[in-house]
């Protein structure tokens, strides 16, 4: 297994588990573009994750950043311990529709976030200690027992990306052990770090030993402490049993810890696919399939990261007997999937399948130039597609008014 990362953006699913979900979306009746969810996936990867809890005594929380469908967060609860939330909106949705735990970091709480979330939260962690000098008063007089932690920066990452490396030079993302030297943290239960972005237990062992070495007297005084998430878990190649002597090894270090865990793509991976359709073909230099699935509205990563999504029967440029462009319906002239090839020339009207579109992509949707969102459905346990979400003009007109 890769140390450094075991994904970039989407990863391939198998074939038969693809073609399953396009065949049962045909035959639901539904309009491009919809993601179309595994309900079968989930409880695969939900039956991992509960496994690792059970053997380890961990408490795995669902990241609602990477995935947020509350629809299907009653066949996800029996196998997790709660939600973590990157503020209000996030844990209040956890709250309402998972139960279990609620967990909350924010790089910055004001005043009124604070105040609603202590009738929520069981955990907050704070980005710095400014923001727990100015808010622990009012934390310890709640009349609900909350726990307070600290993000830490280990000053160790990986980063898959640098756009998503929080321990960067300069970054705004936890407290440096340099800072906590004679700083009053008194009232802080927990540390909190998060550096893995879909990463193997390689990648955290060697985040743990900066922790180790930089935050050991600290963690000798904690209650908890949270490993962050971009844990990929449940691919098919990460591996499970290092992860597990890795929360070993934490607990015989500190046998006091309550140890926690917050992945988001490992609850969603290999669990969704985004269908679309041919609109229109031009011709400039070569073919151009406009599609009514956008790279900026719909899967804005893949110009963010950037990244090459899978989809299903294609190659790439010149791998297969005919190769089109594939663009989005906005008038961004950069919202340009890729180029890939088919074993037959595109058509109008044909469904364009792409690959693990259900965490990070459903939570980034935009209704940028009025562009339909996708709608959201469930291939369910009978092998029916049944839709769960469809969206329209008001979902549009009403952000802004």
């Amino acid at each position: 297994m890769g140390d450094s990362s075991l994904a970039s953006g989407a990863s391939s699913m198998p074939s038969n588990q693809v073609n399953a979900m396009a065949d049962a979306f045909a035959a639901s009746g539904l309009d491009t573009p919809c993601y179309v969810l595994d309900q079968s996936a989930l409880l695969r990867n939900g039956e991992i994750l509960a496994d690792v809890q059970r053997r380890t005594g961990a408490r795995i929380l669902l990241a609602q950043k990477a995935f947020a469908c509350f629809p299907v967060y009653p066949k996800l609860r029996p196998f997790l311990s709660g939600t973590a939330a990157s503020g209000l909106h996030e844990a209040r949705l956890g709250a309402e529709e998972f139960g279990g735990e609620v967990h909350v970091f924010s790089p910055a709480f004001k005043p009124a976030e604070i105040d609603a979330l202590l009738e929520i939260a069981d955990h907050l962690v704070f980005n710095s200690i400014g923001q727990w000098h100015r808010y622990r008063n009012v934390v310890r007089a709640s009349p609900r027992p909350i726990s307070s932690g600290l993000r830490i920066n280990p000053e160790y990452a990986e980063a898959v990306a640098e756009i998503y490396n929080p321990c960067a030079p300069g970054s705004r993302f936890g407290v440096l052990a340099s800072l906590l030297e004679n700083a009053d943290i008194e009232g802080i239960e927990g540390l909190h770090f998060h550096t893995l972005c879909e990463q193997g237990a390689g990648a955290l062992e060697r985040t743990l030993d900066s922790v180790y070495a930089r935050f050991d007297r600290w963690l000798r005084e904690m209650k908890w402490l949270n490993l962050g998430g971009g844990h990929l878990i449940t691919a098919p190649d990460y591996e499970v049993e290092h992860l597990v002597r890795l929360i070993a090894e934490i607990r015989e270090r500190y046998p006091q810890l309550e140890v926690y865990l917050e992945p988001g793509e490992a609850i969603a991976i290999r669990t969704g696919v985004l269908i679309g359709s041919v609109v229109d073909l031009v011709e400039n230099e070569m073919s151009i399939a406009v599609l009514d699935v956008s790279a900026t509205a719909h899967m804005p990563d893949v110009l963010e990261m950037p990244y090459r999504p899978v989809i299903e029967g294609a190659g790439l440029p010149g791998e297969r007997a005919h190769t089109h462009r594939l663009g989005g319906p906005t008038c961004l002239a950069g919202d340009v999937i890729g180029d890939y090839s088919f074993d037959r020339p595109l058509a109008i009207g044909d469904r364009v399948v792409f690959h693990d579109m259900a965490h990070y992509t459903m939570v980034k949707t935009t209704t940028f130039n009025g562009v339909p969102l996708p709608g959201i459905s469930l291939l369910d346990a009978g092998g029916n597609v049944q839709s769960l979400r469809e969206f329209g003009y008001e979902d549009y007109r009403d952000r802004l008014g």
